[in-house]
């Protein structure tokens, strides 16, 4: 890890020297171009200039393909957001960036605002009206692109040439990490990440033995991000040593974990399995779940309309408040809302729904007192009952592979129909490898195929201690959602001011 390094300022005075310091880094790891390096020849080129820096802009991990009005740090400036400055000074021309029109943008941008540029690979002060100190400034400016492409070709050789080894170069997968012996070494193996893997394992379980669907990927993002479990990019920073950034959970992220082959253990190349010689997936690391349950984890999370929503799937509750999405309006039947503060109220009528406008008056609660109520209500009618751990059992899910072999075994007939295979050794190889998927297939296709199921397996702990012991009102809903619990909450005039029901104890048993 590279320590970012703090540098001293002075203020703007409006000496007409007063520059700011401009830093930038593709990667940490570049030791050439270190921060502190960096921030050494920018002090002494400042100095020979007879200038001070105000401000420093330093973009880590920021290519220097970015244009540098983009960049987070130096952009604002160039924008003439972060207030008065006298120009701009570098480590050198390719610190400014690695394109050359948009080296020559900021440049030019800079001269003709009479702002100075300053760089330590060039004595002075850029006078660009002198036709030598233009071309020299186009000729830096030329060569930092042209090594910028060369970089990026040998980073993609080398990540073909990984990809034909079956080794890994990009960033592990979620819920994976990767062993070297030394920093910023070779890979020697790929292992679960301790917290990581534990996490999404108990996003997929959670999902597969709901029966209520109200656990979604919605939802689940939204606990996720409650409990303050790191992204997948903020926790690729705290294992390189860097300080994460704490974001929310989203659908999209955590939708693509569950749903990657990634999850299978398989090296991956845009978003599909690298195969190997054999036409199968390079495996590379033990799976998170196996092929039957990422199956059954899509099946339950593809998106499925719901007539009685005009075609719409019925959004799950994602807040905290305990009633949220199981409370109604006992006049009109639509949901309550939550008023802040206020409690719990019907706001149909106000918000133009047509069926709801004889709601009136509208009933409301404080949020405390209804909670108590449906508390009380369901400890009573539920408390005493054991607590049933639902597991979910895989099926076999033989269909799936042995659709997988027959693409795998159409892909390698394509190959050869077009030409390859065409040489006595390949031919043997062609020959034993699709005589070895048919007879895989036809394996495959006489076993009995299992499907998925979940389980009921008794805990011990009963419904009153796992109320007790939830962290949070969501968690209490759950347990709601499990019992069929619906609230309905009437006016003050009606004679029943709330109606709690839940399915039958007798019904949850079967």
């Amino acid at each position: 890890m590279v320590l970012m390094d703090e540098r001293d300022t002075t203020d703007y005075d409006g000496c007409g020297k007063c520059l700011v310091g401009v830093r930038r880094l593709s990667r940490k790891t570049e030791s050439t171009n270190s921060p502190e390096k960096q921030g050494d020849l920018i002090e002494r080129a400042a100095r020979e200039a007879g200038a001070h820096i105000i401000a420093w802009a330093d973009d880590w991990e920021v290519s220097g393909a970015t244009d540098p009005r983009d960049r987070p740090q130096f952009g604002p400036w160039l924008r003439g957001e972060k207030g008065p400055y006298d120009g701009i000074v570098g480590a050198a021309v390719d610190r400014i960036g690695r394109n050359a029109r948009d080296v020559l943008n900021t440049a030019y941008e800079t001269y003709e605002t009479c702002q100075l540029l300053v760089t330590a690979d060039h004595p002075g002060v850029w006078d660009l009206s002198d036709p030598d100190q233009e071309s020299e400034l186009l000729v830096k400016a030329l060569g930092a692109q042209l090594e910028h492409r060369s970089t990026r070709r040998r980073i993609q050789d080398e990540h073909v040439r990984a990809r034909k080894a079956g080794q890994p170069k990009k960033k592990p997968s979620y819920g994976y990490m990767y062993v070297r012996r030394v920093p910023m070494g070779k890979v020697e193996k790929i292992v679960f990440h301790p917290d990581a893997s534990r996490e999404i394992r108990n996003v997929a379980e959670r999902i597969l033995t709901d029966t209520t669907d109200k656990i979604t990927i919605s939802t689940e993002a939204a606990r996720l991000t409650r409990e303050g479990v790191l992204t997948p990019h903020g926790l690729l920073a705290v294992m390189y040593g860097r300080e994460p950034q704490v974001k929310p959970w989203t659908y999209q992220t955590l939708r693509q974990i569950l749903w990657s082959e990634a999850s299978l253990g398989y090296l991956m190349h845009k978003g599909k399995p690298v195969l190997g010689d054999d036409g199968r997936p390079r495996q590379i690391a033990p799976p998170l779940w196996d092929s039957a349950t990422r199956e059954a984890l899509i099946a339950k999370t593809r998106p499925k309309p719901d007539a009685r929503h005009n075609g719409r799937k019925a959004r799950a509750a994602r807040g905290t408040t305990l009633l949220v999405a199981i409370s109604f309006c006992g006049s009109c039947g639509e949901r309550l809302i939550v008023n802040g503060l206020k409690g719990y109220g019907c706001t149909a009528r106000v918000r133009g729904i047509v069926t709801s406008q004889s709601c009136k008056p509208a009933p409301t609660m404080k949020i405390k007192m209804l909670d108590k109520e449906v508390t009380d209500w369901f400890l009573a009618e539920y408390g005493d009952g054991q607590v049933m751990k639902k597991e979910f059992i895989a099926g076999t899910n033989y269909a799936v592979q042995v659709a997988d072999l027959e693409r795998d075994r159409k892909r390698l007939r394509d190959d050869r129909n077009a030409g390859l295979y065409e040489s006595d050794d390949d031919t043997d190889w062609y020959r034993t490898e699709y005589k070895r998927m048919g007879d895989e297939i036809a394996r495959l296709k006489k076993l009995p195929d299992r499907a998925p199921k979940v389980v009921m397996v008794p805990t011990g702990r009963s419904i009153a201690d796992e109320w007790e012991n939830a962290r949070d009102d969501s968690e209490r809903r759950e347990l709601l959602n499990e019992f069929g619990v619906r609230v309905e909450l009437f006016s003050l005039r009606a004679k029943e001011r709330v109606k709690i029901t839940g399915r039958n104890v007798y019904e949850l048993i079967r």
